[in-house]
C-alpha cells in the first residue's frame, strides 16, 4: 500500500533524509521518501502492517525532527 502524508514544520532538508532512512529501516517498509519542498512524507509498506508501520514511522521522526508532525488524519 502507498500513502502520502502532509508534514507540518519540517525545517531542515538533512533531517528529511535522515528521516526517510530512519523510516526506510522498519520491517515492512518497501518505500520511504520525505519530500523537504513538497512537505510531503510518502510511504509503501505491508498491507496488514500498514498502520502500525505508520505509528513506528510517526516515533521515528519525532527522534529525528521533534517539531515536525506527520498530518495522519
Amino acid at each position: 500500500m502507498k500513502r502520502s502524508y502532509p508534514l507540518e514544520d519540517l525545517d531542515c532538508a538533512v533531517c528529511a533524509e535522515k528521516m526517510a532512512d530512519a523510516i526506510r529501516r522498519i520491517d515492512g517498509v518497501e518505500s520511504a521518501d520525505v519530500s523537504f519542498l513538497m512537505q510531503k512524507l510518502t510511504l509503501t509498506a505491508e498491507d496488514e502492517r500498514f498502520d502500525e508501520i505508520l505509528k513506528k514511522a510517526v516515533k521515528a521522526c519525532k527522534k529525528i525532527e521533534p517539531d515536525c508532525k506527520i498530518l495522519t488524519k
